[in-house]
């Protein structure tokens, strides 16, 4: 856990933490961006984090005694982080693009480059057995369509925070897919 908070310079969990903060805070979709561009960290995004850190915590602790650990961690990186970025290919961005971190993504992707992002987070998942990675590319798209639907609903689109808060999120889906799936196997 600690490389990977100094590998990405804990980008991902800041994502998460804004996205609580301006969506738990804000009444109106522009308070909400207002505050998820506010670089302190709110009661909402600070209870995100520790409970995303902890659950990482617990489930990796969990998983250390069931799975082999190198394919639960690139599982968990590549199907989470995919499915975050799938989300660039038809949600609308709704950030300020101008004062935007994120600008780059601010575009849509292509197919093709939507193919190539799906294909790098799915085929990992089969260094499990064909069942569980089924079960694990269900879960990537059935949480793809919830957040997708609950990010619209609430701020009209993603912005680069929505991403992070995203990975986040399936990553420990996916973790916790994958110990249900043993815990049912066994």
């Amino acid at each position: 856990m600690c490389f990977s908070l100094m590998l990405t310079g804990a980008f991902h969990e800041d994502g998460l933490t804004d996205m609580a903060d301006g969506i738990g805070g804000g009444m109106t979709v522009d308070r909400r961006l207002s505050i998820m561009k506010d670089s302190r960290i709110g009661t909402y995004g600070g209870a995100a984090l520790v409970m995303a850190l902890l659950g990482k915590f617990i489930l990796l602790s969990e998983l250390s005694t069931q799975a082999n650990m190198f394919a639960v961690f690139i599982v968990g990186y590549t199907l989470s982080r995919a499915t975050a970025a799938s989300l660039i290919f038809d949600t609308p961005y709704v950030s300020d693009t101008d004062t935007s971190k994120s600008k780059p993504l601010a575009s849509q992707q292509s197919k093709g480059e939507l193919t190539l992002l799906t294909l790098s987070g799915a085929l990992p998942c089969f260094w499990f057995d064909s069942q569980l990675a089924m079960l694990l590319i269900a879960m990537s798209l059935a949480f793809r369509l919830a957040f997708q639907s609950w990010i619209n609903k609430r701020l009209g689109g993603f912005t680069g925070d929505c991403l992070g808060g995203a990975q986040q999120l399936m990553e420990l889906i996916a973790y916790l897919t994958i110990i249900g799936y043993f815990g049912y196997v066994a």
